[in-house]
Protein backbone atom coordinates (compact mmCIF):
# COMPACT_ATOMS: atom_id res chain seq x y z
CA UNK A 1 0.00 0.00 0.00
CA UNK A 2 1.47 3.11 -0.88
CA UNK A 3 2.31 5.87 1.66
CA UNK A 4 -0.77 8.06 2.97
CA UNK A 5 -0.09 11.82 0.98
CA UNK A 6 -1.89 14.85 1.40
CA UNK A 7 -3.41 16.91 -1.62
CA UNK A 8 -3.73 20.78 -0.41
CA UNK A 9 -6.31 21.54 -3.09
CA UNK A 10 -8.77 18.87 -2.68
CA UNK A 11 -7.77 19.21 1.43
CA UNK A 12 -7.83 15.68 1.40
CA UNK A 13 -5.36 12.47 2.15
CA UNK A 14 -5.24 9.55 -0.33
CA UNK A 15 -3.56 6.26 -0.11
CA UNK A 16 -3.33 5.86 -3.89
CA UNK A 17 0.11 7.03 -4.88
CA UNK A 18 0.00 9.34 -7.68
CA UNK A 19 -3.19 8.54 -9.22
CA UNK A 20 -4.94 11.16 -7.29
CA UNK A 21 -4.07 13.60 -9.61
CA UNK A 22 -5.69 12.18 -12.36
CA UNK A 23 -9.02 11.97 -10.62
CA UNK A 24 -11.49 14.20 -12.25
CA UNK A 25 -11.90 15.88 -8.42
CA UNK A 26 -8.19 16.96 -8.65
CA UNK A 27 -8.58 18.43 -12.03
CA UNK A 28 -11.66 20.04 -11.22
CA UNK A 29 -10.21 21.59 -8.10
CA UNK A 30 -7.36 22.16 -9.58
CA UNK A 31 -8.47 24.32 -12.67
CA UNK A 32 -10.70 26.05 -10.25
CA UNK A 33 -7.95 27.45 -8.02
CA UNK A 34 -5.92 28.76 -10.97
CA UNK A 35 -9.14 30.56 -12.43
CA UNK A 36 -9.22 32.27 -8.82
CA UNK A 37 -5.83 33.41 -9.39
CA UNK A 38 -5.54 33.97 -13.26
CA UNK A 39 -7.77 37.68 -12.90
CA UNK A 40 -5.17 39.00 -11.23
CA UNK A 41 -2.29 37.72 -12.87
CA UNK A 42 -4.16 39.16 -15.82
CA UNK A 43 -4.20 42.31 -14.60
CA UNK A 44 -0.68 42.27 -13.29
CA UNK A 45 0.80 41.66 -17.35
CA UNK A 46 -1.47 44.59 -18.35
CA UNK A 47 0.65 46.49 -16.26
CA UNK A 48 3.96 45.27 -17.63
CA UNK A 49 2.97 47.88 -20.44
CA UNK A 50 1.61 50.60 -18.56
CA UNK A 51 2.74 50.51 -14.91
CA UNK A 52 -0.25 52.71 -12.85
CA UNK A 53 1.12 55.09 -10.03
CA UNK A 54 -0.91 56.08 -7.30
CA UNK A 55 -0.97 57.92 -3.91
CA UNK A 56 -0.78 54.88 -1.01
CA UNK A 57 -3.27 53.74 0.64
CA UNK A 58 -4.02 51.01 3.09
CA UNK A 59 -6.15 48.81 0.36
CA UNK A 60 -2.71 48.60 -1.41
CA UNK A 61 -0.88 46.23 1.06
CA UNK A 62 -3.48 43.57 0.32
CA UNK A 63 -1.92 40.02 -0.26
CA UNK A 64 -3.12 36.94 -3.10
CA UNK A 65 -1.66 33.49 -2.76
CA UNK A 66 0.41 31.92 -5.32
CA UNK A 67 -0.52 28.77 -5.88
CA UNK A 68 2.36 27.38 -7.23
CA UNK A 69 4.46 28.55 -4.70
CA UNK A 70 2.35 27.97 -1.52
CA UNK A 71 3.26 31.75 -0.20
CA UNK A 72 1.31 34.78 0.01
CA UNK A 73 2.92 37.56 -2.53
CA UNK A 74 2.29 41.28 -1.94
CA UNK A 75 -0.21 42.31 -4.79
CA UNK A 76 1.21 45.95 -4.88
CA UNK A 77 4.61 48.11 -4.31
CA UNK A 78 4.65 50.76 -1.91
CA UNK A 79 7.46 53.23 -0.97
CA UNK A 80 6.51 55.94 1.06
CA UNK A 81 3.16 57.56 0.13
CA UNK A 82 3.61 56.32 -3.63
CA UNK A 83 2.33 52.65 -5.24
CA UNK A 84 3.09 50.64 -8.32
CA UNK A 85 0.06 48.93 -8.67
CA UNK A 86 0.95 45.28 -9.15
CA UNK A 87 4.01 45.74 -8.88
CA UNK A 88 4.48 42.95 -6.43
CA UNK A 89 2.73 40.73 -7.98
CA UNK A 90 5.12 41.11 -11.09
CA UNK A 91 8.41 41.03 -9.26
CA UNK A 92 6.88 37.54 -7.93
CA UNK A 93 5.67 35.99 -11.09
CA UNK A 94 9.06 36.96 -12.72
CA UNK A 95 11.43 35.28 -9.79
CA UNK A 96 13.23 32.33 -10.85
CA UNK A 97 12.38 30.93 -7.38
CA UNK A 98 8.47 31.73 -9.08
CA UNK A 99 9.64 29.71 -12.06
CA UNK A 100 10.53 26.66 -10.71
CA UNK A 101 7.87 26.35 -8.42
CA UNK A 102 5.62 26.45 -11.23
CA UNK A 103 7.42 24.04 -12.98
CA UNK A 104 7.43 21.62 -9.58
CA UNK A 105 3.37 22.72 -9.77
CA UNK A 106 2.87 21.78 -13.10
CA UNK A 107 4.25 18.67 -12.62
CA UNK A 108 3.22 17.08 -9.52
CA UNK A 109 -0.55 17.82 -10.57
CA UNK A 110 -0.47 17.76 -14.01
CA UNK A 111 -2.18 20.58 -15.30
CA UNK A 112 -2.72 22.19 -18.93
CA UNK A 113 0.58 22.67 -20.28
CA UNK A 114 -0.66 25.30 -22.06
CA UNK A 115 -1.78 27.42 -19.25
CA UNK A 116 1.03 27.40 -17.23
CA UNK A 117 3.24 30.46 -19.75
CA UNK A 118 0.06 32.59 -18.15
CA UNK A 119 1.39 32.60 -14.52
CA UNK A 120 5.32 33.51 -15.78
CA UNK A 121 6.99 36.06 -16.60
CA UNK A 122 9.75 36.40 -18.54
CA UNK A 123 12.88 38.14 -17.51
CA UNK A 124 12.50 41.13 -20.95
CA UNK A 125 8.74 41.63 -19.93
CA UNK A 126 10.11 42.57 -16.82
CA UNK A 127 12.36 44.98 -17.68
CA UNK A 128 9.83 46.43 -20.00
CA UNK A 129 7.77 46.59 -16.67
CA UNK A 130 10.63 48.85 -14.93
CA UNK A 131 10.46 50.90 -18.02
CA UNK A 132 7.12 51.56 -17.99
CA UNK A 133 7.28 52.19 -13.83
CA UNK A 134 9.88 54.93 -14.71
CA UNK A 135 7.44 56.32 -16.96
CA UNK A 136 4.30 56.51 -14.89
CA UNK A 137 6.29 57.58 -12.12
CA UNK A 138 7.40 60.83 -13.93
CA UNK A 139 3.99 61.46 -15.06
CA UNK A 140 2.68 60.64 -11.63
CA UNK A 141 5.06 63.49 -10.64
CA UNK A 142 3.96 65.81 -13.30
CA UNK A 143 0.55 65.68 -12.12
CA UNK A 144 1.24 66.05 -8.61
CA UNK A 145 3.51 69.18 -9.42
CA UNK A 146 0.40 70.45 -12.00
CA UNK A 147 -1.74 69.54 -8.91
CA UNK A 148 0.01 72.00 -6.59
CA UNK A 149 0.10 74.70 -9.12
CA UNK A 150 -3.35 74.71 -8.83
CA UNK A 151 -3.84 75.19 -4.74
CA UNK A 152 -1.13 78.11 -5.26
CA UNK A 153 -2.92 79.81 -7.90
CA UNK A 154 -6.70 78.97 -5.77
CA UNK A 155 -4.69 80.16 -2.37
CA UNK A 156 -3.19 83.37 -4.64
CA UNK A 157 -6.51 83.75 -5.55
CA UNK A 158 -8.54 83.54 -2.35
CA UNK A 159 -5.50 85.79 -0.62
CA UNK A 160 -5.97 88.71 -3.19
CA UNK A 161 -9.57 88.60 -2.62
CA UNK A 162 -9.39 89.21 1.30
CA UNK A 163 -6.87 91.83 0.89
CA UNK A 164 -9.18 93.99 -1.18
CA UNK A 165 -12.11 92.75 1.07
CA UNK A 166 -9.78 94.58 3.80
CA UNK A 167 -8.87 97.60 1.32
CA UNK A 168 -12.23 98.74 0.64
CA UNK A 169 -13.32 98.58 4.03
CA UNK A 170 -10.56 100.74 5.12
CA UNK A 171 -11.16 103.45 2.20
CA UNK A 172 -14.71 103.59 3.26
CA UNK A 173 -13.88 103.33 7.13
CA UNK A 174 -16.67 103.02 9.80
CA UNK A 175 -19.07 104.99 10.98
CA UNK A 176 -18.13 106.02 14.44
CA UNK A 177 -21.00 105.31 17.13
CA UNK A 178 -22.21 108.63 18.92
CA UNK A 179 -23.40 108.06 22.33
CA UNK A 180 -25.98 109.86 23.83
CA UNK A 181 -27.43 110.06 27.42
CA UNK A 182 -31.37 111.15 27.36
CA UNK A 183 -32.94 112.41 30.77
CA UNK A 184 -34.05 108.72 31.77
CA UNK A 185 -30.89 107.18 31.28
CA UNK A 186 -27.70 107.46 33.62
CA UNK A 187 -24.50 107.78 32.44
CA UNK A 188 -22.62 104.23 33.61
CA UNK A 189 -20.13 104.66 36.02
CA UNK A 190 -16.98 102.46 36.33
CA UNK A 191 -16.61 100.02 39.07
CA UNK A 192 -13.83 102.24 40.93
CA UNK A 193 -14.90 105.80 40.03
CA UNK A 194 -14.88 108.12 42.45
Amino acid sequence: MAPAQRCPLCRQTFFCGRGHVYSRKHQRQLKEALERLLPQVEAARKAIRAAQVERYVPEHERCCWCLCCGCEVREHLSHGNLTVLYGGLLEHLASPEHKKATNKFWWENKAEVQMKEKFLVTPQDYVRFKKSMVKGLDSYEEKEDEVIKEMAAQIREVEQSRQEVVRSVLEVGFPRRIQTTSGSARPRRGLFST
